[in-house]
């Protein structure tokens, strides 16, 4: 038995050089199994949309050995990037999640989107005055996430007169829907199973 591993491995100088070593070339296979890299996973499943300095800050990792793990998962087809404005957020990468979904739940990730959504949502804040005066907020900074919200597409404004009131963009209104909801501060990680 010894023998046919030793010959397999000399199709493979790189897995035999490396083993002596002590180190272990990553594959799909074994991935999860650095206990580090299933952390950032763990944490990037329960908390789709999450980015790096929040992966760093809740499951207490440094930065540098956050993003390995990260660039590991992604060549290892685990993870997947989306760009969100500046910046950029982590999926799991099993199709979960499609473009719409990944756009709503990276913007509900901010809460002042999320409380103006929900404002707006609720019609009783559907206009910039209103929103202003519910969030305690000035209304160029209102005017300043509804425009964001506008550009990327989750929120229309209809003109009635000399007012503008806002509404969710009928395309995106069952997504916002099931999402609102979901995604809190403080997600807890939920056990994984390692899956080879």
């Amino acid at each position: 038995m010894m023998y046919i591993i030793s010959t397999i491995d000399l199709f493979y100088p790189q897995k035999l050089f490396f083993s002596i070593l002590g180190y272990r070339i990553v594959n799909p296979g074994n991935v999860l199994e650095n206990s580090s890299r299933y952390r950032v996973y763990g944490y990037i499943k329960t908390k789709p949309g999450a980015y790096i300095s929040e992966i760093v800050e809740q499951i207490g990792l440094d930065r540098e050995t956050v993003k390995y793990h990260i660039k590991t998962l992604k060549a290892k087809k685990k993870i997947e990037a989306y760009k969100d404005g500046g910046k950029t957020r982590y999926f799991e990468n099993l199709l979960i999640y499609n473009e719409d979904e990944k756009k709503v739940i990276s913007t509900l990730q901010n809460l002042t989107n999320k409380r103006i959504i929900s404002g707006i949502m609720s019609e009783n804040c559907n206009t910039n005055v209103a929103l202003a005066r519910e969030m305690g907020v000035s209304r160029p900074t209102v005017s300043w996430y509804i425009k964001n919200l506008r550009e990327v597409g989750l929120i229309i404004e209809i003109k009635e007169g000399k007012k503008v009131i806002y509404r969710i963009n009928p395309e995106y209104k069952l997504l916002i829907d099931k999402y609102i909801d979901t995604f809190t501060e403080n997600t807890e990680l939920q056990p994984l199973a390692v899956t080879t």
